[in-house]
């Protein structure tokens, strides 16, 4: 099983490949043939997660999506480049990568598992705040007229709004993990543990 799991990883790893090797420009044929064959790297990835059984099934089409989702974002950002198409790409990394964490969390109990979803989620929420900032930060420089220090003042302002509004995401969610982690303590124990994440995290 070992192996067969194996074979199915390599399958879907080749799926990231499919839209990164074509050039930076291309036509609407070369388009639509690389978005078939993401399509059928796809469903052979699919396939091969058949083999498997349980979870280790579960964690394999989630892989297998998450590629397409990820192939197909970085075909879209070649075929029309944009500081958009960017972010999507960016995005459908981040979504990707949570829906494999959130399945391999099933893999445990209690609250090792409720520790474990909070996790995945909390990496998921700083992967789309990053991606958040950085788009507000590169819409803001597009628009600085170069020779205009006040563009430039009022661009760098909104870029550190934007990472100001991303730290404060990723406070929330990393309150939400501590918070969760208290719930396997009692008592004096649990309250202590609730107090400092509270501290910690300025709740």
């Amino acid at each position: 099983m070992n192996k067969l799991y194996i074979t199915a990883i390599l399958t879907v790893t080749s799926l990231a490949f499919s839209a990164g090797a074509m050039a930076e420009t291309m036509s609407k044929s070369e388009y639509k043939s690389a978005e078939k064959n993401i399509k059928a790297e796809y469903k052979s990835a699919k396939e091969n997660c058949g083999s498997l059984a349980g979870n280790a099934k579960d964690i394999c089409k989630a892989e297998a999506k998450g590629k397409k989702n990820v192939a197909e974002s970085e075909l879209e950002a070649r075929y029309k480049p944009s500081k958009d198409a960017d972010y999507e790409v960016s995005l459908a990394r981040a979504k990707a990568d949570y829906a494999v964490a959130n399945e391999k969390c099933d893999d445990k109990a209690g609250n090792v598992k409720d520790v474990c979803v909070k996790e995945a989620k909390a990496a998921l929420v700083s992967a789309k705040s990053d991606a958040k900032a950085q788009l507000k930060t590169s819409e803001a420089n597009a628009t600085a007229h170069e020779d205009s220090s006040d563009a430039r003042m009022k661009a760098k302002e909104k870029g550190s709004e934007a990472r100001k509004d991303a730290t404060a995401d990723k406070r929330d969610a990393d309150y939400e993990v501590a918070k969760v982690k208290c719930d396997a303590m009692s008592g004096n124990a649990k309250d202590a543990c609730v107090s400092k994440a509270k501290m910690q995290y300025g709740k």
